[in-house]
């Protein structure tokens, strides 16, 4: 009769237990969507911006510049250091080499960038949040493709207070890490269409899609 009082006893408390593990579960659930639908209205209205950054290679090298963006589609890297340029136009996005002084590009769809260029942006659906962590006291948030978790991630880094994009990071399918660190970000300005348009230097006329 004690032992079977001393069962109960056990099962009333492993019970209660994952009771407990139940709720912090579902707690820690809605936590999540609420943090992954906080930074989905974030970005969504981040429809232009002008911002510095600092871009640094895995190899601990930096290169520093301006920073567009016209969602959605586009988009452009300007260097202050070099004269390699980014740019997406709503269609591609261009990669200019100065050094070799020639362009390669891509649709925009197939670049870790389409998730932030996309008119209907979204972290869920073909993406997946693998991790909400704090790093730095920021929030972060890793992202990676659905279909295609091998070909790397993206990591979005924010302050809490106010809520607002700090820095992001790619690491590609090797495992390398470039950071872009964001600074002196402006909002809602007036950006001429000429930024988005891919023209090779010293060309005439800007190339638009």
């Amino acid at each position: 009769m004690v032992y079977m009082k001393y069962l109960i006893k056990i099962n009333i408390a492993v019970l209660c237990l994952l009771v407990v593990f139940g709720f912090a579960a579902v707690a820690n659930a809605q936590t999540a969507s609420e943090d992954i639908k906080k930074a989905e209205n974030y970005l969504k209205n981040l429809k232009t911006v002008k911002a510095d950054f600092i871009q640094t290679a895995n190899n601990g090298t930096r290169l520093s510049g301006i920073f567009y963006l016209n969602r959605p589609g586009k988009l452009r890297f300007e260097y202050n250091e070099i004269d390699d340029f980014i740019v997406a136009d709503g269609t591609f996005i261009y990669f200019y080499d100065s050094e070799l002084q020639e362009q390669t590009n891509a649709p925009i769809g197939q670049t870790l960038a389409d998730f932030l260029l996309r008119k209907d942006l979204k972290l869920t659906g073909t993406l997946n949040v693998q991790k909400i962590s704090r790093e730095d006291n920021l929030k972060t948030f890793t992202l990676t493709e659905k279909d295609n978790e091998g070909a790397g991630a993206v990591k979005l880094f924010f302050t809490e207070e106010p809520f607002a994009l700090k820095k992001w990071q790619i690491i590609d399918a090797a495992g390398l890490t470039t950071e872009v660190l964001l600074r002196n970000m402006k909002r809602n300005v007036d950006l001429p269409a000429s930024l988005f348009a891919y023209f090779k230097p010293k060309q005439d006329k800007p190339q638009y899609n």
